[in-house]
């Protein structure tokens, strides 16, 4: 009991203190025809692997700051991620997120879309710190950040993930030098010009997939020049739509904003308030980016 209570004053002073701490999430995809170790060992799969693991952390911890990957490596039949956390506060998003499930759910979807698996493949997941499997303390989250500040890195970033990073910033090539390039009628995204046009409803229904809980965040900064989404419209349809779902939540705020601003309602519009959201993988799949190798 002690050691619990003094985690709890160890996490509530976090911030003002230096907090650091390491887990290695162990994964694999149950389809024995789609291993995600057999992609990494591929040459031109590894670069794919890693951006579907960036992305899905980036979505699980919201946004890139917080924690970084240490190294990836063989952990037959599984693929070995070694992080390091640098606060509490995106640790326990992450801890949160791999507890829920939605971690393997975001796994899931951006592994469909980059190493081109079966829609809604199973994934599977082990998560430790040090000695610890922390499967088995998820319902006790602060034992699980206990454990973790304890098992300290031992080592800095591999070289070949600085390798991975710098190839995934060169994979955003810039298409536009300046912003006064971009045409009439179009937007930029990650330095790439889109023509802008309507949302349709297989937008919303693509947005609802794909945003999960974070759909409040992107309605707060569509709301800011939409008055159908001012005051507590965004609280009130996650009441009235609570039973239904996240889906179902996600999918009534982007036809909310969409019944309100009619021609005004641009796709542009939307991914300019993902990318203020930091949620730059739902973008991607709003606009159909393919990774490039």
């Amino acid at each position: 009991m002690d050691s619990i209570e003094n985690t709890k004053m160890a996490v509530n002073s976090s911030d003002n203190c230096a907090w650091s701490g390491c887990v290695v999430l162990f994964l694999r995809c149950c389809n024995p025809e789609s291993d995600l170790l057999t992609f990494y060992k591929d040459q031109h799969g590894k670069f794919r692997v890693f951006k579907v693991i960036k992305l899905t952390l980036t979505d699980v911890v919201g946004g890139l700051d917080g924690y970084e990957i240490l190294k990836l490596h063989d952990a037959d039949p599984f693929l070995g991620v070694e992080l390091k956390f640098m606060n509490t506060l995106q640790c326990k998003r992450f801890l949160d997120s791999y507890a829920c499930g939605s971690l393997l759910q975001f796994l899931s979807q951006h592994a469909s879309r980059l190493l081109s698996l079966p829609d809604g493949v199973a994934m599977e997941a082990m998560l430790k710190a040090g000695t610890h499997t922390l499967d088995h303390n998820l319902q006790n989250p602060e034992l699980c950040l206990q454990h973790i500040n304890q098992s300290q890195p031992v080592r800095l970033r591999d070289d070949e993930v600085t390798q991975l990073e710098q190839q995934l910033q060169n994979s955003y090539a810039p298409t536009i030098q300046t912003p006064q390039e971009v045409p009439k009628n179009s937007f930029s995204f990650q330095k790439r010009v889109f023509g802008d046009r309507q949302l349709t409803s297989a937008d919303q229904q693509r947005f609802a997939a794909h945003v999960g809980r974070d759909w409040k965040r992107v309605g707060r900064a569509l709301q800011k020049n939409c008055r159908a989404l001012k005051g507590n419209a965004i609280d009130n349809l996650a009441y009235e739509y609570e039973r239904e779902g996240l889906y179902e939540q996600a999918y009534q705020l982007l036809g909310r904003f969409i019944q309100s601003e009619g021609r005004s309602a641009m796709l542009g519009r939307l991914i300019s308030a993902l990318e203020e959201s930091k949620l730059t993988s739902v973008a991607e799949i709003m606009l159909d980016i393919q990774p490039r190798d």
